[in-house]
């Protein structure tokens, strides 16, 4: 490019005036597309904008005018809505602070030049070379990313220094990972504002659980509120109204190296979230352009049923009973009286115990599957060699499939009480219960028998009865003949 020309009815002084006024009016200005180079900084009057202009990051300010901070938000939502803060839980006492790239780190310091965030990344990510070696970029997809300047920082490759994706607040957007890094120990997990205008952290927290079978917890400060439900191929099976649509698809990665949950957007012109609220709700929100609203698409928890173990061990709950708790088949109130209050949260007790070898097992259908951290998982088997597993092993008391897909696959196998249960009118998966044959009607395989057997001696009675009258009968005819002919028998 050339060198910048000066009109020549233009002095220098009205040319900086005019700077100073573009300024004036205009406090936010990017200081260029989508990235922060190393020699440059961004104040409270400076934002830069993601290549497709989808979202911003600067400062901002909310009700208290003392309290600023650096985030993230959507560009063109008139309602704006903040998907990351960088300071969240260390505000600023004014506007007067600087982002900028320091020692290969991004960091954010106040008006003396004190350190207020960084990106912390030890030793500058391990990298070699002057601050102007790395950039900061702010993608379409709303992660800000610290990259190696030389690096074109696209999505696809994903070699970065640091990113915002890996340090959520509130909010999971498409793309991002909710759950764990189990090389490094690395956990990922929303954490709600304490307040609407305070984003600083808050009571609830939604985390992914991997151990045993996968499954997410939101947690407040007093323990869990609510749970997912383990993934079962397609959905949580807590969640059964999560269906892939045309424009939006569900992740859930499980290996050595990581157990992850994410969603994806095709169609950019969409935007969705899913967010904590401060008061503990889980909120997946797509922006409606018509209507220039969120529109919340789903939520949890919603009902009675969902409340954490609301039943107690071994209880059922289902919206559609009256009350919302029951027992299964083969189980009473562990205490019926506050049972009859309305209050299951004691749970369900076996009414016969089991003798191992001879136990069947209880088939519950559109089940939530219960509590499952301490589960055990074979992925290997059938639901046939699960059966076979169960059966052998004496401290089983359930089992189902891993995968629901194509007919099923894989096997789970839960030890001691069962948490949790919920069952549905549709949606969630077959769940075998552990029972003392003699509680099952028949006694499981032997019902066949039974039923042979019983319905066998039915005829027979039958014919007997049909017999003696057919003999009577007969035996009536012959009499009025005999009489007709004067002769009788003795």
């Amino acid at each position: 490019m050339g060198a910048l020309k000066i009109h020549p009815f233009w002095n220098w002084n009205q040319f900086l005036f005019f700077g100073f006024l573009v300024i004036f009016l205009f406090p936010e200005i990017s200081i260029s597309v989508d990235t922060l180079s190393g020699t440059e900084s961004i104040v409270h009057n400076q934002t830069i904008v993601s290549q497709g202009d989808v979202f911003e990051l600067g400062f901002f300010s909310l009700e208290d005018p003392g309290e600023w901070y650096v985030g993230i938000w959507y560009k063109n939502i008139p309602d704006r809505t903040y998907v990351w803060v960088a300071n969240r839980d260390n505000p600023l006492s004014n506007s007067s602070g600087m982002f900028k790239i320091e020692d290969r780190n991004l960091v954010l310091l106040d008006q003396g030049n004190n350190l207020v965030w960084s990106s912390n990344i030890t030793n500058g990510g391990n990298g070699t070379g002057s601050v102007s070696s790395v950039a900061a970029q702010l993608l379409d997809s709303g992660n800000l990313v610290l990259r190696e300047a030389n690096n074109s920082g696209t999505e696809s490759t994903g070699h970065y220094l640091w990113q915002s994706f890996d340090y959520p607040t509130d909010t999971l957007l498409p793309g991002m990972k909710l759950g764990w890094d189990l090389n490094t120990g690395f956990n990922r997990f929303l954490t709600a504002w304490k307040a609407p205008t305070d984003p600083s952290s808050g009571g609830f927290s939604f985390k992914l659980d991997y151990h045993g079978f996968p499954e997410a917890f939101l947690w407040s400060k007093q323990g869990i509120e609510y749970r997912s439900g383990p993934w079962n191929g397609l959905r949580f099976s807590g969640v059964p109204e999560m269906k892939p649509l045309d424009y939006m698809t569900f992740t859930f990665l499980t290996n050595q190296d990581e157990v992850y949950y994410s969603f994806f957007i095709s169609n950019m012109n969409i935007f969705s979230r899913l967010i904590v609220t401060p008061n503990g709700v889980l909120r997946r929100l797509t922006w409606i352009p018509d209507t220039k609203q969120w529109n919340t698409f789903w939520y949890a928890p919603k009902d009675q049923c969902d409340d954490y173990r609301e039943c107690g061990p071994f209880g059922i709950c289902d919206t559609d009973a009256s009350p919302v708790c029951k027992c299964p088949k083969g189980f009473s109130p562990r205490n019926q009286q506050a049972w009859n209050l309305r209050d299951g949260s004691g749970g369900c007790v076996r009414k016969t115990d089991l003798d191992c070898a001879k136990d069947k097992f209880l088939h519950l259908p559109n089940m939530k599957l219960p509590e499952s951290t301490t589960s055990f998982v074979d992925r290997t088997m059938n639901l046939k060699d699960c059966e076979a597993f169960c059966t052998r092993n004496c401290s089983c008391t359930a089992y189902s499939n891993w995968d629901i897909q194509n007919g099923g696959s894989g096997c789970v196998i839960w030890i001691g009480d069962l948490n949790d249960l919920r069952q549905y009118t549709d949606g969630g998966q077959d769940l075998f219960v552990r029972l003392a044959a003699s509680d099952l009607e028949g006694g499981g395989k032997s019902t066949a028998v039974i039923i042979g057997t019983t319905v066998g001696a039915g005829v027979s009675v039958l014919a007997l009865v049909a017999f003696v009258i057919w003999k009577k009968k007969a035996m009536q005819r012959k009499g009025k003949t005999e009489k007709k002919g004067d002769q009788f028998l003795c």
